[in-house]
């Protein structure tokens, strides 16, 4: 087998495997950070031993029994260290205990704690909970998610959220002592404590899919492995908690979003607005998905939540045959109960437009300008530029000129500035 075929192979196991290995050596060896450093071990010894023998027939097996012996040399190593201390208690008149208590054997004690696979489901669980348990930064939560549940590599998760390598691996050394001090157990929080924690996992879910469907900086509209990343991670968590609405919800809304990537960009990967979209190019198979996650939703719950009321705006746009077709007065209610059960400018400014596609663009800027005398949004390009079309719709061409020069000047991804740079162009000039 040539090296790169098995470092192909290493990785494609560790994509799907990882969480499942870190999360069962976590439950093996109860440290959470020791845990995660003994599969990047397991994964180390694999790039160098798959090319040169093969890939074994039990692939996942073999990491985490790889894993399991790295443990078992820890534990000899800190066993043999607790006898050299308790032997130098004792000459030292002050008696010594071994840790677990007199005779215990911790390298007994850690092989006696098998493998059980009926509960992988729970390992996983517990893993999403701690990478994203509250008491770390939203950086730190993004990174330490995308490293021990998607199984991203340092340098991976480096071009993902654009910073160098360096600091990705700081952050996950930092949350990793973070977890540590504050003595996090590897566990799923009790019931009490569920539904604050979910919160948080759901959004660094939303957040690495909204980062990956429009990227904030650089040359590409989508992400596609972000995005794609954030969709894996929903699927997961769709199957660990059933119950839960709002990760239906959440499913719900990435379905349905992604289901429109094939045709938000065309040939040179320049951005297709709604209007323009050839919805036949669309993933039916998304949307049927997204429909039937929404449908989920509505079943276990009482009512939509903040991710299921979006769910149910994209839901309106992939069931219309065209922009003029949307239900837009459905849209507008959907807006406003989002915005009641989770206010923010950038709901308002999402329901503007849609005031404007169901009453009119005069009714609209009524809502951006509450927005603007709110100071709200005042760097981002996208309040400008909902403005600023606005007011080209209502023939206020030099007021719209300023808007749109604005958001050029704040946005900060090359294919969205190409897009608004061709709006303001097309502008009639004062001699027209």
């Amino acid at each position: 087998m040539s090296d790169h075929t098995g470092r192909e192979a290493v990785a494609a196991v560790w994509r799907i495997e990882s969480a499942r290995i870190v999360g069962a050596l976590a439950r093996y060896t109860g440290d959470f950070a020791m845990a995660e450093d003994l599969a990047q071990e397991a994964l180390a010894e694999a790039l160098v031993s798959w090319p040169r023998e093969g890939v074994p027939r039990h692939p996942a097996g073999w990491l985490l029994t790889v894993g399991r012996r790295r443990a078992i040399d820890a534990f000899r190593r800190r066993a043999a260290l607790d006898d050299r201390y308790a032997a130098l208690a004792g000459d030292l008149g002050e008696g010594g205990v071994l840790t677990g208590g007199e005779g215990a054997d911790p390298v007994r004690a850690a092989a006696e704690v098998l493998w059980d696979p009926d509960q992988i489901d729970d390992d996983v669980l517990a893993l999403i909970f701690i990478s994203c348990h509250p008491v770390l930064s939203r950086e730190a939560r993004l990174a330490l998610t995308l490293r021990v549940v998607g199984g991203l590599t340092s340098d991976e998760i480096a071009r993902a959220c654009l910073v160098p390598t360096a600091t990705v691996q700081a952050r996950i050394t930092r949350a990793k002592k973070t977890l540590g001090a504050a003595r996090v157990a590897f566990e799923v929080p009790p019931a009490a404590e569920r539904g604050a924690r979910l919160g948080s996992v759901l959004g660094v879910i939303y957040l690495i899919f909204t980062e990956g469907s429009s990227a904030s900086s650089g040359g590409d509209l989508i992400r596609f492995d972000l995005a794609g990343e954030a969709q894996r991670l929903a699927r997961v968590l769709s199957r660990l908690m059933p119950g839960e609405p709002e990760v239906f919800g959440l499913l719900a809304l990435l379905e349905l979003t992604a289901a429109r990537f094939p045709a938000r960009t065309g040939p040179d990967g320049e951005p297709v607005l709604l209007e323009q979209q050839d919805r036949r190019r669309w993933d039916h198979s998304a949307i049927g998905r997204g429909r039937a996650a929404l449908v989920k939703a509505g079943q276990v719950g009482r009512g939509l939540g903040a991710y299921g009321l979006q769910a149910a705006i994209a839901e309106c746009h992939a069931v219309a045959a065209s922009v003029a077709e949307t239900n837009w007065e459905r849209v507008v209610l959907l807006y406003e109960a989002l915005g009641r059960l989770a206010p923010s400018a950038v709901v308002d400014l999402n329901r503007a437009v849609a005031v404007s596609m169901a009453n009119g663009p005069a009714a609209a800027l009524r809502i951006v300008d509450e927005l603007v005398d709110a100071g709200a949004l005042s760097t981002s390009h996208l309040l400008p530029s909902v403005r600023g079309e606005l007011l080209t719709r209502l023939g206020r061409t030099e007021e719209a000129r300023t808007e749109l020069a604005e958001a050029v000047r704040r946005c900060a991804n090359d294919r969205e500035r190409a897009v608004l740079t061709n709006k303001l162009a097309a502008l009639p000039t004062p001699d027209h």
